[in-house]
């Protein structure tokens, strides 16, 4: 898709946000049992998932014919819409579904684990789970660190001097992001449902999630690749692996950030204002108030 026609997809998404503002016929699929939509709702988005994890995006440094895909753009926004079960059992079934239309499968059966960690988090996240979702990433940051194939320190060369640079800057960047303030008025943000509030809750709550998911892909990677099958060793990691992917990674979660926001503003404000309306009005108001108070 070239950069003209994506911006026409996400005016048509805008536009449609705005024609389904007061219609509440869709939300009828509410009155259906719990799990029944349960059951229908991870049907759809485990469909949808594996169809964008078909769709590959930038090369995976190390491994040969794998990739990333465009699903990494969704997990965003399916913690944002979905609940953290229905979300994450969605990106499980997608996962294994890809991998039955012949995505190949890096981590030996174990791809859903990053793309479900941000869905998990993200959604906890908006159901005022914080503390968790702290845990959670200090205690993937923490096992990243002490990890014996993870490089703490990247050296970077620039003309004749050598500088030594944290290889998880970012990781750590948002962690902190996620213990201030605004790991906490960014759930309130996204649950006012207005597109101002959701681009700037769902910017936080993406930039989190998404370096949560680097972190478990890293660790499944360096486990994988480093110690169960012995491809590379801590040498190759230290000297190859790990400053290749320092200089790409930034970039790659900028534009999955960047794309998740722009995307994702529209299907939020629909998706909730209608098929979600029941679940999430409560949280709303509360969210509504809590706004206007600050």
């Amino acid at each position: 898709m070239d950069t003209e026609n994506f911006i026409k997809l996400c005016k048509k998404l805008h536009n449609s946000a705005e024609k389904f503002d007061g219609v509440k016929g869709l939300s009828d699929i509410s009155k259906l049992g719990n799990k029944t939509k349960i059951i229908a709702f991870i049907a759809i988005f485990a469909a949808m998932y594996a169809v964008l994890r078909r769709i590959p995006t930038v090369p995976m440094v190390g491994v040969a014919g794998a990739s990333f895909s465009l699903s990494d753009v969704a997990a965003p926004i399916y913690g944002a819409i979905l609940g953290p079960f229905t979300g994450g059992l969605s990106v499980v079934v997608g996962t294994f579904l890809a991998m039955a239309l012949g995505k190949s499968a890096p981590f030996l059966g174990l791809d859903f684990l990053p793309a479900a960690v941000n869905v998990i988090a993200i959604s906890l996240l908006l159901k005022r789970k914080w503390l968790i979702v702290v845990i959670l990433n200090a205690v993937l940051l923490v096992t990243f660190l002490l990890h014996p194939f993870t490089s703490i320190l990247v050296n970077i060369t620039i003309g004749e001097t050598t500088f030594s640079f944290p290889f998880a800057w970012m990781h750590i960047v948002a962690f902190v992001v996620l213990i201030s303030p605004l790991g906490r008025k960014a759930s309130n943000w996204i649950l006012t449902l207005e597109p101002y509030n959701i681009a700037k809750g769902l910017t936080v709550l993406a930039f989190v999630g998404t370096m949560m998911q680097h972190l478990m892909g890293n660790l499944l990677y360096e486990t994988i690749f480093g110690q169960v099958l012995q491809y590379y060793s801590q040498v190759d990691f230290a000297t190859i692996i790990w400053p290749s992917v320092f200089f790409l990674y930034p970039l790659e979660r900028f534009a999955l950030v960047v794309l998740s926001v722009v995307i994702g503003i529209p299907l939020v404000r629909i998706l909730k204002k209608t098929f979600f309306a029941d679940n999430d009005s409560k949280l709303s108001k509360t969210a509504n108030n809590l706004t206007v108070a600050s």
